[in-house]
């Protein structure tokens, strides 16, 4: 069954107010998908079959935010966020409990993960690099204000973004590798996902720039409050030496 995952799907533990949030939204999607996800398992088709369509969208949003169509590739990711949700309502409506696609859901949401924000990042490097070769529309924006170093900086935060999220996914997956439970933190793939596709829709502008900021500093609060809980179960317990 793909799913087992908890970064992976909508309703992640995270903060009460966090977790009731999400549990509303991932609510309302299964019942706006039901009628999709009941025509799929009766049809026949593979959890694992709409786990991979997700992932080749989300490579496709990632084209169109290197491309510069935030908006496109807003509404892509938004897409395979469903695919996402469908996948696990179609296993869970057709029986299936399968350990492969656990962990092939997992493994391709840190792959779309990884490949969307490399996408948005590197849009700002090929522009800064396009601002090399045109020293008119450099000097054009920098009398604007907009100095060539702001490209750069947003560049290296969607880098930044990228590490984080894979730490939230990891810190998790580690301790429960050492049979810890550590559903905890504010900060999961849900949140990062609805960030991104929100702030995509504004088109290329400030507000991604912003969201990739808050991206980065939610993701390193969260790593951290899985470290700090982990250390809580264990020295803090004094189950370790």
């Amino acid at each position: 069954m793909s799913g087992s995952d908890a970064d992976s799907r909508f309703g992640a533990a995270s903060g009460p107010e966090s977790t009731g949030l999400m549990e509303r939204l991932k609510h309302g999607a299964r019942s706006a998908l039901a009628p999709v996800s009941r025509r799929l398992a009766s049809a026949g088709v593979k959890p694992d079959v709409l786990t991979v369509i997700g992932m080749v969208v989300s490579l496709i949003a990632a084209v169109a935010f290197f491309e510069g169509g935030f908006r496109l590739g807003s509404l892509l990711l938004a897409l395979a966020g469903l695919f996402d949700i469908l996948d696990g309502e179609v296993a869970r409506r057709s029986g299936v409990r399968s350990k492969f696609g656990a962990f092939l859901d997992s493994t391709l949401d840190r792959f779309a993960d990884s490949i969307v924000l490399a996408g948005i990042a590197g849009y700002y490097l090929v522009h800064l690099v396009d601002l090399v070769i045109a020293p008119q529309q450099a000097m054009m924006e920098i009398s604007r204000g907009l100095e060539p170093r702001t490209w750069a900086v947003v560049a290296l935060t969607g880098i930044m973004a990228l590490i984080g999220s894979f730490l939230v996914s990891y810190t998790r997956a580690r301790a429960e590798g050492l049979g810890l439970d550590c559903r905890v933190g504010w900060f999961e793939r849900p949140q990062r996902m609805v960030l991104l596709i929100v702030a995509g829709l504004f088109g290329v502008g400030p507000w991604m720039s912003g969201a990739l900021m808050v991206l980065v500093a939610l993701s390193f609060i969260t790593v951290g409050q899985r470290m700090a809980h982990v250390w809580k179960l264990t020295r803090g317990a004094g189950m370790d030496a």
